[in-house]
């Protein structure tokens, strides 16, 4: 009965099945890959495309858009192990998967650096003046004091001293994983979440950029700094990112989720309400329809078989 219903109703059942965890590490290495192949990539050679901090605020949010589009599906498209530490602190995966997840985007970032690295010109090296090719990476790497971008824009008239370079860092990434928890929110009503991180990207980075270069993302940080071989200041980049990852998830999932929950509830009750008698009545027209059908055919056959029968008696 419940498959002449399905065929009747036009209902095609299709079993989902959740990603792997591989798939889901590889899809995390893929996205990781194409958001520090792009900015770290424009950051190294802003010397000849002169994009600055608007060229790599687009870059950064044009290349996450791209990256989950194609496979935010699979993994959530964290690309950043500051989101994927407000994901688990938010309850949308498991510490197990959060340490995976960063093994992954640490592996992505490496190898689009390396990508950059090994194919950087010889002779661009000293037409830039730098020594050797991580002296071209520094202009990529993320710092505060001396490293700052401000520094270098004002020839050493000004500078972001650690303090203020780490305050900065901590709000744009809980700003960050605040936009990412709540556009991808399964109760969310907002349609297309890699828009609304990726213009968060964007946003952030035109704030954050004369401060420290617009760390917000510790594999993107650590990538830079590997083939710079700029170490020192590193830590910021992990601390800062991670502490505002975390104020961000405690903060919604105090706020934001339980208010959508009883959101959820009041929504499901309505739904119950508005159930009303007539809806029963057409499903149950439509069970009717599908069974009677068999029935009758049967039921004339039987009322047509005896009649020759009868008919032969009476003969007799």
């Amino acid at each position: 009965m419940s498959q002449d219903l399905a065929a009747t109703r036009g209902v095609t059942e299709v079993e989902e099945r959740s990603p792997s965890l591989l798939s889901r590490l590889l899809s995390e290495t893929f996205g990781t890959f194409l958001l520090t192949l792009v900015i770290v990539g424009m950051l190294v050679y802003g010397p000849l495309n002169s994009a600055q901090a608007l060229g790599i605020a687009l870059g950064g949010a044009f290349a996450y858009i791209a990256g989950a589009a194609a496979v935010g599906r699979i993994s959530g498209a964290h690309f950043n192990p500051a989101v994927s530490l407000g994901a688990w602190l938010g309850g949308r995966i498991s510490i197990g998967a959060m340490f995976s997840y960063w093994g992954a985007q640490l592996v992505g970032a490496i190898l689009a650096a390396a990508v950059l690295f090994t194919t950087l010109p010889r002779a661009l090296v000293e037409l830039l003046g730098k020594e050797d090719a991580p002296g071209v990476f520094s202009s990529a790497v993320n710092g505060f004091g001396e490293l700052s971008p401000l520094y270098l824009q004002t020839q050493g008239g000004a500078q972001f001293d650690w303090f203020p370079a780490l305050l900065v860092e901590v709000i744009i990434s809980a700003v960050l994983v605040g936009v990412y928890l709540g556009a991808n929110d399964p109760r969310s009503k907002f349609g297309y979440a890699p828009v609304a991180v990726g213009s968060a990207i964007a946003a952030l980075t035109l704030v954050s950029w004369f401060v420290t270069n617009t760390g917000m993302n510790p594999a993107r940080s650590t990538a830079a700094a590997i083939f710079a071989g700029e170490w020192g200041q590193l830590w910021l980049f992990w601390v800062a990112p991670l502490v505002g990852a975390a104020l961000a998830a405690l903060f919604y999932r105090a706020f934001g989720s339980s208010e959508l929950e009883e959101t959820d509830e009041l929504d499901l009750d309505e739904d119950d309400d508005d159930l009303d008698d007539d809806d029963v009545v057409v499903v149950e027209e439509t069970e009717l329809v599908v069974v009677e059908t068999p029935a009758k055919a049967e039921a004339e056959a039987e009322t047509t078989t005896p009649e020759p029968a009868k008919k032969a008696d009476d003969k007799a």
